[in-house]
């Protein structure tokens, strides 16, 4: 019987040991969870330190590649036509050159300048003798020596003197010229971006071709090349970013202002307009450009700064706060991606919260 009993205490006290192990091991787990669900929470002034971020709810915006070119402001572009036949034997500037309003551009020998000077000096000498006719038979009608008649054809002679010697001023004042001739002068301030005339050559008023052309490129226009495809897409006010070939490296930014409603038979594009300006006049008519557009996709989503998410094993997350200190890991799948925008389309609503400074931190402390 001693024998039967001695054989049963040792399974026994081996049952024993292992409960109590597994209630050791039990125990330690429970601590470890305890201080794992403690990384779940962070306090109050850890995130009042935070920056935090909301989502939005926005419509999405979409870059939209394209070419342009440079070309002045029409407003501000000025073409000089002749307006006196001639030969040209003083011209003084050339195609880039900077010129002042007012300035001699230069100078015509013509026949039709000396007829409109004959006739301002015969217009002023018929003036001058017409007011002398005039004045004295209004002396001799005060007198009574002269007729009513007389008098109001004397005073009809000096009224048409006086409007012949006006109109003969305006010509002569419009075509300015002096000793050596007709001169073409600059009405505005600007560069000279084309130019038709050389010395020697004869000048014709009959031709539409222009002599000078003179822009102000303070600011200037880009044209932009939109492809039917995109038409939809672009409107009136979308915000663009140009940069040329000349300056890689320099970001000039305006807005779409007009969109003309032409189709180019043969690129088939529609134009559109960006006014831009343009500091130490580097951008020059006809230079290429490369143009980004922000336009609106018609699509609503969440949006959030960039700033916010985490990329990790080829995923996006961020870090979401839940109530007042809880913060979980949140995978997101991002739509799409526009500087420093992004738009979710799974994984976050608009109003939902994000860590957005120190997070991977945080995401470090989460996941492991």
């Amino acid at each position: 019987m001693k024998i039967l009993i001695k054989r049963h205490i040792i399974p026994l006290f081996a049952i024993a040991i292992a409960v109590v192990a597994m209630a050791l091991q039990s125990c330690h787990r429970g601590d470890a969870d305890g201080q794992k669900d403690e990384k779940f929470e962070v306090t109050d002034s850890l995130l009042n330190s935070l920056l935090i971020d909301t989502v939005k709810e926005a419509s999405a915006l979409s870059e939209i590649n394209l070419t342009g070119t440079i070309a002045a402001d029409e407003t501000k572009m000025v073409n000089i036509y002749p307006m006196v036949s001639g030969v040209a034997h003083d011209v003084r500037v050339q195609l880039g050159d900077v010129v002042s309003k007012g300035q001699t551009l230069a100078v015509l020998k013509s026949a039709e300048m000396a007829g409109y000077t004959k006739d301002y000096i015969s217009a002023e000498a018929d003036l001058r003798s017409a007011k002398r006719a005039f004045e004295s038979t209004q002396d001799l009608y005060k007198s009574g020596l002269a007729s009513q008649k007389e008098f109001e054809d004397a005073q009809a002679e000096y009224q048409k003197a006086v409007a012949e010697n006006k109109r003969a001023g305006e010509v002569v004042n419009i075509n300015k010229s002096n000793d050596q001739g007709y001169l073409i002068k600059a009405p505005i301030s600007g560069f000279i971006i084309g130019k038709n005339l050389a010395d020697n050559q004869q000048v014709r008023t009959d031709n539409s071709t222009t002599v000078f052309a003179i822009a102000d490129l303070s600011d200037v226009y880009v044209l932009i090349n939109i492809y039917e495809s995109d038409i939809s897409n672009i409107q009136t006010g979308d915000p663009v970013k140009i940069t040329t070939l000349s300056y890689p490296d320099k970001v000039f930014t305006g807005k779409i202002d007009k969109i003309y409603d032409v189709l180019d038979p043969d690129n088939k594009v529609v134009k559109a307009r960006v006014k831009i300006e343009n500091p130490g006049n580097r951008l020059k008519p006809e230079m290429f450009a490369n143009v980004t557009i922000k336009a609106k996709s018609g699509e609503t989503l969440p949006e959030v700064n960039t700033r916010g998410l985490i990329f990790d094993n080829d995923k996006n997350y961020v870090v979401v706060i839940d109530g007042k200190a809880k913060v979980h890991v949140q995978q997101v799948d991002i739509a799409k991606r526009v500087e420093d925008r992004a738009y979710i389309r799974a994984g976050l609503k608009p109003g939902d919260r994000i860590v957005a400074s120190r997070q991977l931190y945080l995401f470090e402390s989460l996941k492991d």
